[in-house]
C-alpha cells in the first residue's frame, strides 16, 4: 500500500510514518518508480509505535524495542536480551509512577472542585 494509504488505515499522518521510516521503524519497499510500498502489516506497526510514544518512549528506546515484539504469528521474538528486559522493566516502572502521579493529581483537582461547590452552595 502507498504511504497515503497506511496513513488513513492508520491514522497517522504521512509526515510522521515518513519520520519513522527515517528513525529505523518502520520501512518500504520502493516501487520501481521510487514510491514507498508497504505490506499491509505496517498498519499494525503504526499502531504499536503510536501506543510506544504515548507510552513516553523514545524514537530510540522504541527501534530497540521493536523487533522484540511478538510476531505476527503470535510467537515470542528470538533475539531479546535479559538488559533489553532490564531496561523495559524500567519503563514499565517509570509508567506505573507516572499513573500514580495522574491519579494523585486527579485526587487534589476533586478536592478543589468539592471546596469550590460547597463555596457556591453556601453563597446566597
Amino acid at each position: 500500500m502507498r504511504i497515503g494509504e497506511l496513513a488513513r488505515r492508520s491514522g497517522v499522518s504521512e509526515r510522521s510514518l515518513r519520520y519513522y521510516e527515517t528513525q529505523g521503524l518502520l520501512r518500504a519497499e520502493r516501487t520501481p518508480g521510487g514510491q514507498r510500498d508497504f505490506g499491509a502489516w505496517a498498519v499494525d506497526r503504526v499502531i504499536r509505535i503510536q501506543a510506544l510514544y504515548a507510552a513516553g518512549l523514545n524514537s530510540k528506546k522504541i527501534a530497540h524495542l521493536l523487533p522484540c515484539m511478538r510476531d505476527t504469528d503470535g510467537g515470542p521474538s528470538e533475539i531479546a536480551t535479559a538488559q533489553l528486559v532490564d531496561e523495559l522493566t524500567a519503563e514499565r516502572d517509570r509508567i506505573d509512577r507516572m499513573i500514580g502521579d495522574l491519579f494523585r493529581t486527579r485526587d487534589v483537582l476533586s478536592d478543589v472542585i468539592d471546596t469550590a461547590r460547597v463555596g457556591l452552595d453556601a453563597s446566597p
